[in-house]
């Protein structure tokens, strides 16, 4: 996806230390404090002790209210005007525990996650002056879900951690690798 995620650097490059405003109206007020930047989270608990598992990840946008509190902003360039936050809302909330629970630094309470989407309305120009889009902006609040995403981590931490199953099981993940093998000849 190359061209994606060129147009959405564009899209980030273009909020650099703008106003929430200019983002877009329905977003509180604050700035953009910064962008592609990398989160790094303690390690996630799991049965009352700390697991050696941990978020890492890298925002689009990250916003500093006025009330103090921060936000994190995905940027996407999708060829449709699309609601995609319930894709994209463990990805925004992981990003969120990580600021308010980082390996270093200071804790950033997160109060607002969301969505900005550009998608094409219309071409617009000539071969004279050259084209260009003219883009929708959306903005897609996504409804903060920590314990949303603490089940979803201990789920997690608890498959990856538990027993390999055998490989004659029925389990429909051997079997789809099993059917696999033999499709393709590899051992």
């Amino acid at each position: 996806m190359p061209l994606v995620g060129e147009l959405s650097a564009l899209q980030e490059n273009h909020f650099n230390n703008a106003l929430s405003a200019h983002l877009h109206p329905e977003i509180k007020e604050g700035r953009v404090l910064d962008r592609g930047g990398w989160v790094k989270s303690v390690p996630i608990g799991y049965n009352g002790k700390p697991s050696p598992y941990a978020i890492r990840g890298k925002y689009d946008l990250l916003m500093e209210f006025q009330d103090g509190t921060y936000g994190v902003i995905d940027c996407k360039f999708q060829g449709r005007d699309n609601d995609k936050s319930d894709f994209y809302a463990p990805q925004l909330e992981a990003y969120a525990f990580a600021l308010e629970n980082p390996v270093s630094g200071e804790p950033r309470k997160v109060s607002v996650i969301g969505l900005l989407v550009w998608s094409p309305k219309k071409p617009s120009g000539d071969p004279y002056s050259g084209f260009s889009l003219d883009l929708n902006s959306s903005w897609f609040p996504i409804i903060r879900n920590p314990e949303g995403l603490q089940e979803r981590l201990q789920d997690f931490i608890e498959v990856i951690s538990g027993p390999t199953p055998v490989r004659d099981s029925k389990c429909e993940t051997c079997k789809f690798i099993s059917d696999r093998r033999e499709i393709f000849g590899a051992e």
